[in-house]
């Protein structure tokens, strides 16, 4: 590695990477060369396109500034498969539009996955399944929506945007944007109110013609301290909208455990069987719990259809792996 300029080079671009501050002495060692030929290496990079600030002084060092362009980027293995892993997911995301770009920018990484790497990909999506809604659209939200709230919220911005509430009417809203969530394929923005000087939890996919209202704001306390508890016990408050009946060919103690994340009722059991009333606010939680079911014991879904549809789909996707 010494003696050889590239993969010196490469190993410079590395450490670079963590964008911290190296002194040159640090990195002389750490390539074991000398801090005169750290500083070629870090003239190399630069005519590479890789923009390095260098900061003199006895507290300067090198850093690895953003440019007008990414370029290449070097990753460890643990790094290229979380990447991996998370394009996939976004090709599911519910944002629109970002599905097609995360397929892209997948198609190149995994091309250049060495074979090891590929095995380690194949048996993480092996145990990683993501349901999309079987309400098609539902929940999926403008990249453009998306990006003026986060920016509201950095900024601390004030925002009006019209929003459908559950009962289907719209309203004018004016709030201080304080925090985007998501949760499963949903996101939310936790924001203070100004006309009903209250705090309010918006789903995105109800909201449009979002706009900056020129307003600042000084940050308040978010209920609790915490976004995502507020968020959970925001959601929870929420009527649950999704039901299913199902009928199982097993006593309930025995299928009771792989329904205890999900809210259900038994309404008939006998000595070797029952009947269980779930509940839920989206069909994705209703899908997994029925299937779960099924992989304990014979299950019928008396009603909806729909949830009949997504357990058979689920399970011959389940099957066939």
């Amino acid at each position: 590695m010494r003696n050889d300029p590239t993969g010196r080079a490469l190993q410079l671009l590395s450490l670079l990477q963590t964008h911290r501050l190296w002194r040159g002495a640090e990195l002389a060692e750490r390539l074991d060369v000398t801090e005169r030929t750290v500083r070629r290496d870090v003239d190399r990079l630069r005519d590479l396109g890789y923009p390095v600030d260098a900061t003199p002084g006895s507290d300067g060092g090198y850093r690895l500034a953003a440019g007008a362009h990414l370029p290449p980027l070097l990753f460890d293995d643990d790094e290229a498969v979380a990447v991996v892993v998370g394009l996939r997911a976004a090709a599911g995301a519910a944002i629109a539009g970002i599905e097609h770009t995360s397929i892209q920018a997948l198609a190149k990484v995994e091309q250049a996955l060495p074979d090891r790497l590929r095995r380690r990909v194949s048996a993480l999506d092996a145990s990683i399944m993501s349901l999309r809604r079987a309400n098609g659209d539902d929940g999926i939200v403008d990249p453009e929506t998306l990006s003026v709230l986060a920016s509201a919220c950095r900024g601390h911005e004030e925002v009006r945007f019209d929003y459908q509430r559950r009962d289907g009417h719209d309203s004018r809203r004016l709030v201080e944007p304080h925090q985007l969530l998501s949760a499963g394929r949903l996101w939310y923005l936790i924001a203070w109110d100004l006309r009903r000087t209250d705090w309010r939890t918006f789903r995105l996919d109800r909201l449009s013609d979002v706009q900056v209202a020129g307003g600042r704001f000084t940050p308040r306390d978010i209920p609790g301290g915490d976004a995502a508890a507020y968020l959970a016990a925001s959601v929870a408050s929420i009527p649950l909208e999704i039901e299913t009946l199902v009928d199982v060919r097993a006593p309930y103690e025995q299928v009771a455990e792989a329904l205890s994340w999900v809210q259900h009722t038994p309404v008939d059991t006998e000595a070797d069987s029952c009947t269980i009333h779930l509940r839920a606010n989206q069909l994705d939680p209703l899908v997994m719990a029925v299937a779960r079911l099924a992989l304990n014991a014979p299950v019928r879904v008396i009603e909806p259809g729909i949830v009949t549809d997504e357990v058979n789909q689920l399970i011959g996707r389940l099957n066939q792996r």
